[in-house]
């Protein structure tokens, strides 16, 4: 065997899937062993082959674990062929089996019985593997060198998604860049770098457009270790997503001088974004803000125009609710219990207080966590079409749009 060769290739492979060689190696041994199992050996048997680099040898051996005989079932094989017959009458009625025994079965081809084990090795204990050689054979079937095939190329694919999981796990929550691969059901496939992300259709922008090689950011909105469903799940949807272009944007942000309070956004058409600090002399409203607008400018293009508020966070929650109903002006704030709160603004000011659709009010419920009842100024006691908005009990739940009574608002 070219050893040097073997060698090349393996550095090729382990390059080319940011794994290491001893991965690749891990992979090859697996393969030979279970190519040798199923030409040479029993199905239930435990094999494994080591190769060494350096001199080209390779050797078989069989693992047997170190039990206790009171600590395992032993079944004779007039119960096993009962047992089996069981399982097939069971089957047959399709009646589910009954749960097994806590004490695990021994199998002769597994375990090894710790007095037995200990003529071989004198301290041997339980759970301990015994290695017993195997003879050499290098002649494999077409079916044992397929199925070599098979094992060798899902090893490669275990460790390069175990290494891109290990890279990507600690992204979870952060933004990062791709470009817009494919389309396929409504869902957006990303190019991640060393992995493709997903992006599913209700996380995606209401109304944007994404081309092919297109590169944009994303939200890495959490990284799965299940292989059968997609590893990186993306987002641009997610109110979080804005939080942090602003920490991106915002160096007072990056820096904890001014803290991102709370935010409530509808993806593609307007977000909320609450403001605070303990600094004094600092303004959190305009370091969000920026000069001339440049760092919400910012946010708002990558976002495609989203419409932003930035809002003044305060521990007084009147004048906190005053504020998320900008660019609304309030005049007064009525607080009242379980949570809710009438705000009371000039006639000329109703509409721009509820939003089309009740947008501004729902999404000033929703970033302070309270009911808010916006009414006219002039006429307090008359509730408004859309004017009435319960933020979601729970985070992450939708805030309810509340109608105004039939009677009500007939008055």
């Amino acid at each position: 065997m070219d050893l040097k060769a073997l060698n090349a290739a393996m550095q090729q492979i382990a390059g080319e899937k940011s794994i290491t060689p001893e991965q690749v190696l891990n992979a090859i041994e697996t393969a030979i062993a279970a190519a040798y199992k199923k030409e040479y050996r029993e199905r239930s048997e435990i094999i494994r082959a080591k190769f060494d680099t350096k001199t080209g040898e390779l050797l078989f051996s069989q693992i047997k674990t170190v039990v206790n005989p009171d600590e395992v079932r032993i079944i004779t094989e007039e119960e096993q062929t009962a047992e089996e017959e069981e399982k097939k009458t069971n089957y047959e009625k399709r009646e589910l089996p009954e749960e097994e025994e806590a004490l695990p079965r021994y199998n002769p081809q597994r375990h090894i019985f710790l007095e037995e084990a200990r003529a071989i090795k004198k301290d041997a204990q339980v759970g301990e593997e015994i290695i017993f050689p195997l003879p050499m054979h290098a002649e494999f079937g077409r079916i044992a060198a397929q199925t070599a095939k098979q094992v060798v190329l899902q090893g490669l694919r275990d460790a390069e998604r175990s290494s891109v999981r290990e890279e990507f796990a600690g992204k979870e929550g952060t933004v990062m860049s791709g470009i817009i691969q494919r389309f396929e059901r409504g869902n957006v496939y990303v190019d991640v770098g060393r992995a493709v992300g997903i992006m599913f259709h209700n996380e995606s922008i209401p109304g944007e457009h994404y081309r092919v090689g297109e590169r944009m950011r994303f939200y890495v909105l959490a990284v799965q270790d299940d292989p059968r469903r997609p590893g990186i799940i993306l987002s641009r949807a997610h109110p979080k997503f804005v939080e942090k272009l602003f920490e991106m944007e915002v160096p007072e942000i990056t820096e904890g001088i001014v803290e991102v309070k709370s935010i409530a956004r509808e993806a593609g058409n307007r977000t909320k974004i609450a403001v605070g600090t303990k600094v004094e002399g600092v303004d959190p409203v305009g370091s969000a803000v920026g000069q001339r607008g440049t760092r919400v400018m910012a946010v708002t293009n990558e976002l495609g125009n989203e419409k932003i508020d930035i809002i003044e966070w305060s521990e007084d929650m009147a004048e906190y609710i005053g504020h998320s109903l900008s660019p609304a002006q309030v005049k007064l704030v009525e607080i009242m219990p379980r949570r809710e709160a009438r705000a009371l603004v000039p006639e000329d000011q109703l509409s721009l207080a509820i939003g089309k659709g009740g947008q501004n009010v729902r999404l000033a419920a929703k970033l302070t966590g309270w009911k808010i009842d916006v009414r006219s100024q002039s006429n307090p006691d008359q509730v408004q079409e859309g004017g009435i908005a319960v933020s979601a009990p729970e985070e992450g739940e939708e805030t309810q749009f509340i109608p105004p009574p039939e009677d009500e608002a007939k008055s």
